[in-house]
């Protein structure tokens, strides 16, 4: 019997294998020489005032950066069931999204929460001109991420709160932990020195607040002890002459009470029951309550994925009695006495925008607040999904004394219409939150 003869391709068909590689080596480097078009919708810069400083004075300077705050999302968070309308759950097409947004607002600082993939996200921003300080909870697979512009600024400290282990109250207060559950949550801490002015520098906080909607007092418990040890980080450094920028995603909205302390406002009856409701004790901090039922405690409990309901009752806890310590709300108040001030880089914007005639849709257009309540002009939603669509990202700051900083510009926040049918989608956003940028400048001497 004899043997198959080995095929042998005639010379034509082996032009046009020649030719088919070669046309495909062509798109390739056509491909990567021409990138492909922007996947995102464009969203307008708002200009506030001019780009110099008021004062005419020719003693004084000024110094002006650009910060950015997102939630990216972490990808080990993601359950289809929570996004059903989303268009773009893959990591591949999403991660493009996230780097395109980025890279195009080009800010001189990120403070990025829910970050993962460490991996995809670095070479990016180290190729931008980055550098980054990042940190997590115990086991957490996501963290928090503060990155700046090397050529502008460098990092000349930094610190990692752990919320858990942070004492609660007052400075002179009765050393007492005071929490309700043990969430890992933590907050990312950087003094970083301006490269074009070595006496002048910039305190930036990042944090990611414990996100069951109804656990009040603990994200009041944590938001209070990320401005003191911010302010104690700064003091220490010496740097009390620098501003404080704190951004981040903090789960609460502009009519909540950890809104209004932080901002200055009182405290109205019914943000008072929010936190009456919500002194309890988890099985987290109080193991006990597990052996009376047959109950487990749930790692979406503990990890920051949301339910599709995400206004579901406390489970797992009992009400907190005199023997927990937890805070009254008269020591809450004390407390956040003590404390510096805070101001919305956003709500203050847009009240600008709004007097210089340009209508935005904001906050208090579609939730009444009482007259003279702050958080009226914060963005009408920083976070749009399916289930659930809330203002939950802000950037906060405190002006160093006697230089008071002006909002200079900010990113216009997304109208709802853009939004739907709810995020993430790829043409608006490759995170269920919407990316925050602000410009502001203050006076240096």
């Amino acid at each position: 019997m004899n043997a198959r003869k080995a095929y042998q391709m005639t010379p034509e068909a082996l032009a046009l294998s020649l030719a088919r590689k070669e046309k495909k080596l062509k798109q390739a480097l056509e491909a990567a020489a021409n990138p492909p078009a922007a996947l995102l919708l464009t969203r307008a810069w708002l200009t506030l005032t001019s780009s110099q400083p008021k004062s005419s004075n020719e003693a004084f300077s000024s110094h002006q950066v650009k910060i950015l705050t997102w939630n990216l999302l972490a990808q080990c968070l993601i359950r289809r069931e929570l996004f059903p309308t989303s268009d773009c759950l893959k990591v591949a097409l999403r991660e493009r999204c996230l780097h395109e947004e980025i890279l195009r607002q080009n800010s001189d600082i990120l403070c990025l929460q829910e970050v993962d993939r460490l991996e995809r996200l670095l070479p990016i921003l180290e190729n931008a001109g980055y550098l980054h300080h990042y940190a997590s909870g115990p086991k957490k697979k996501h963290g928090c991420m503060i990155a700046f512009k090397k050529d502008l600024y460098s990092l000349v400290s930094a610190k990692v709160v752990f919320y858990d282990d942070e004492h609660a109250g007052k400075q002179g207060g009765p050393p007492r932990i005071a929490s309700s559950f043990k969430t890992r949550n933590i907050a990312n801490l950087v003094a970083l020195r301006s490269k074009g002015n070595e006496g002048e520098g910039i305190i930036v906080a990042t944090t990611h607040l414990f996100w069951h909607p109804r656990y009040t007092y603990e994200r009041i418990r944590q938001l209070a002890i990320l401005i003191r040890e911010a302010t104690v980080f700064r003091e220490r450094l010496s740097a009390t002459s620098w501003p404080c920028v704190i951004a981040g995603d903090f789960n609460f909205g502009p009519s909540d009470p950890a809104y209004s302390l932080i901002t200055g406002d009182t405290l109205l009856p019914l943000q008072e029951e929010m936190i009456l409701s919500s002194r309890v004790v988890h099985a987290t901090r109080d193991p006990s309550i597990l052996a009376s039922t047959s109950s487990s405690v749930k790692h979406s409990e503990d990890d920051e994925t949301e339910d599709v309901d995400p206004d579901r009752d406390i489970v797992n806890a009992r009400p907190a009695t005199k023997e927990d310590r937890l805070l009254e709300i008269p020591e809450i108040v004390e407390w956040f006495s003590t404390l510096p001030t805070l101001c919305s880089a956003y709500n203050e914007g847009l009240y600008q925008a709004r007097r210089l005639g340009t209508v935005i849709p904001t906050y208090g257009a579609r939730v009444e607040l009482p007259p003279g309540r702050q958080g009226a002009t914060e963005p009408e939603y920083t976070s749009y999904t399916h289930y659930w669509k809330a203002v939950l990202d802000y950037i906060f700051f405190l002006s160093p004394p006697e230089k008071p900083i002006e909002i200079t510009g900010l990113l216009t926040p997304l109208r709802s219409e853009d939004l739907e049918p709810g995020l993430p989608q790829k043409r608006i956003s490759g995170s269920d939150h919407t990316p925050l940028v602000a410009e502001m400048r203050w006076v240096i001497k």
